[in-house]
C-alpha cells in the first residue's frame, strides 16, 4: 500500500514541466517507493495561464497565490520553480507551515539569504532538497562512483563549461515573466548564478569543498529595454564568466560559462584529471563517459567511452534493456526516487539546503572576486 506525497508547484515554466514530469513517472520506474506524488495543486499569479498548465499536467486544483497554498492543510510539500528573489520568502513561509520544501537553484540571491534559510530549516526539522539534478544523470553518478572508489587516484586538475548563446542580440529585453535570468533584481547574478552553480554544485559533489577563486566577469550589453517599464534600463547581470580555483584535496579547477558562445545552446562539459586516470562528460552526449586509464597495458592505452546504458550503472537498472539509453528529464526523475526514498527512511537527501549554500559561498566568491580583481576566500 502506498501513500500519498501531495505536491504544492509555485510556478510553471520550464523547471516546473520539469518536476511535474518527474513526480509523474517515479512511481511507473520506482515502484519499490512507499511514498508516490499526487499533483495537488499548482500555483501562478496568471489564473488562466496556471489553469492551463494544471490541466495540461493534471493537477487537481490551482491558487494565484502562494500564500493560500501555503495555508492548505492538503499540502506535504512546496516545489518553488519561481524566480530567485522570491526563494527565500516563500522558502521561510513554508516552513513557518510546516511543508516540505523542493527548491529550485540557486538556493538564494546570496549567501545571507542561504545561511538564513537554513538556519530556519534545519531548526524546524523538515525535509528540504535543491533541484541540482546533474549529480543524477547516470554517467556523472558513475563517476563519482569512480573517483570514491580511488580509481583516478589523486586529483590534480577540475575543468567545466557551460556554454550558450542566447542572449547575443542586443534587442532582447530584460525582466518580465520570460526574462527574468538576464534582471540582476530577479536574479542576483547572470550566467554565475544560472549555469555555473550547476558546474559548481557537481564539482564539489565529485571532488570535495572549493577553498579560493580569482575570476573575471564580463557584461557585453550594457543596457537593454526592460520588459515592465518599456524603456532602456543598465544590465548588471554577468554575460560571461570564467574563473581559478583551489580545491580542499590541493586540485586546480578551471571554470567558464557564458551567454555569448555562438553555435552552443547549453554545452556542459567536465573533466578531471588524476595520478592514475581521467574522466570527461559531455551533456550533449549525456549517456556516456570517457575514461582513460594510464594502467591500461601500453599498446591498449586509450581513451575509451562508456556506454553508461548497463543493469549495474547508477540508476539503470529501473529503466530499459541494456544498451537504450535515457536522457535529461529522467535526472529529475532519480532526483524525486532519491528524495522519497530518503524521506521513507527520515534521512537527509543531497542536496539538501545547507549543501547548496556550499555552492552559493562559491558564486558570492566569483562574483567578488570579479568586482575586486583579486583572489577571494570562499565563504
Amino acid at each position: 500500500m502506498t501513500k500519498p506525497f501531495n505536491i504544492g508547484m509555485i510556478g510553471y515554466g520550464f523547471m516546473g514541466r520539469a518536476h511535474t514530469n518527474a513526480y509523474k513517472r517515479v512511481g511507473d520506474f520506482f515502484p519499490e517507493l512507499e511514498y508516490r506524488p499526487v499533483l495537488k495543486a499548482a500555483c501562478a499569479r496568471s489564473a488562466e495561464s496556471v489553469q492551463a498548465f494544471a490541466d495540461q499536467w493534471g493537477y487537481e486544483s490551482i491558487e494565484t497565490d502562494w500564500r493560500k497554498l501555503l495555508e492548505r492543510d492538503d499540502i506535504d510539500a512546496v516545489d518553488i520553480c519561481v524566480p530567485n528573489n522570491l526563494h527565500k520568502e516563500i522558502s521561510l513561509a513554508a516552513i513557518d507551515a510546516g511543508k516540505i520544501i523542493l527548491c529550485e537553484k540557486p538556493l538564494a540571491m546570496d549567501t545571507a539569504e542561504g545561511e538564513e534559510m537554513c538556519a530556519a530549516v534545519e531548526k524546524s526539522g523538515l525535509a528540504n532538497m535543491v533541484w541540482y539534478n546533474y549529480r543524477r544523470v547516470p554517467a556523472v553518478s558513475l563517476a563519482k562512483k569512480l573517483i570514491d572508489e580511488g580509481k583516478l587516484g589523486r586529483i590534480f586538475h577540475y575543468r567545466a563549461n557551460f556554454l550558450q548563446d542566447w542572449t547575443i542580440s542586443e534587442d532582447l529585453p530584460q525582466g518580465g515573466a520570460g526574462l527574468w535570468r538576464l534582471d540582476a533584481a530577479a536574479a542576483g547574478s547572470g550566467v554565475t548564478g544560472d549555469l555555473l552553480a550547476h558546474c559548481i554544485d557537481t564539482a564539489i559533489w565529485l571532488n570535495g569543498g572549493i577553498t579560493d577563486v580569482s575570476a573575471m566577469t564580463e557584461t557585453f550589453i550594457k543596457e537593454r529595454v526592460h520588459s515592465d517599464t518599456g524603456e532602456k534600463q543598465s544590465v548588471s547581470i554577468d554575460d560571461a564568466c570564467s574563473f581559478l580555483c583551489h580545491f580542499d584535496n590541493g586540485s586546480l579547477g578551471l571554470f567558464e560559462s557564458t551567454r555569448y558562445a555562438r553555435g552552443h545552446k547549453a554545452l556542459y562539459t567536465l573533466e578531471i584529471n588524476g595520478e592514475h586516470a581521467s574522466i570527461a562528460w559531455d551533456l550533449h552526449d549525456l549517456h556516456r563517459l570517457s575514461y582513460f586509464d594510464h594502467r591500461d597495458e601500453g599498446a591498449l592505452r586509450g581513451w575509451r567511452s562508456i556506454h553508461v546504458s548497463d543493469g549495474d550503472h547508477p540508476y539503470m537498472d529501473h529503466w530499459w534493456v541494456p544498451g537504450l539509453q535515457i536522457g535529461y528529464e529522467h535526472s529529475f526523475v532519480h532526483q524525486v526516487a532519491d528524495f522519497l526514498a530518503g524521506y521513507e527512511k527520515g534521512e537527509a537527501v543531497s542536496p539538501t539546503f545547507r549543501d547548496a549554500l556550499e555552492t552559493q559561498k562559491v558564486c558570492d566568491a566569483v562574483l567578488d572576486s570579479a568586482r575586486e580583481r583579486k583572489w577571494t576566500d570562499v565563504g
